[in-house]
């Protein structure tokens, strides 16, 4: 397996990640970012960049985001293996299990409160 980016990067997209990727495989979604599973060779270089701690190996996920497993695979789906997510930019699109995610505001208010 490779690296996932989780719930922390919705609506953040800091993309420091995206800078120290070697073979740009993290593309640019609408709300948040994500690393294709078949482009990534697990370097590891974008983990210890990111400010949100939203980058982890796979079988590491915290179980509240193992959803974003299989949200980073099958956005890839239509998609392919563009090799390269620099030429492409922001896709304008996101997996919809993210698309559908509460802001993190929101969220944070509701947990507060509830």
């Amino acid at each position: 397996m490779t690296y996932v980016i989780a719930q922390p990067c919705v609506d953040v997209k800091d993309k420091a990640c995206i800078e120290e990727c070697p073979v740009d495989c993290i593309y640019e979604g609408e709300r948040s970012l994500y690393i294709h599973p078949s482009e990534c060779v697990d370097c590891g270089a974008c983990d210890p960049v990111c400010p949100v701690e939203a980058i982890y190996y796979a079988d590491d996920v915290p179980d509240e985001w193992l959803d974003y497993v299989r949200a980073n695979v099958e956005f890839f789906e239509d998609l392919g293996s563009p090799q390269g997510a620099a030429a492409l930019g922001n896709l304008h699109r996101d997996h919809p299990m993210v698309a559908g995610a509460a802001a993190a505001g929101v969220a944070a208010a509701a947990g507060a409160t509830g």
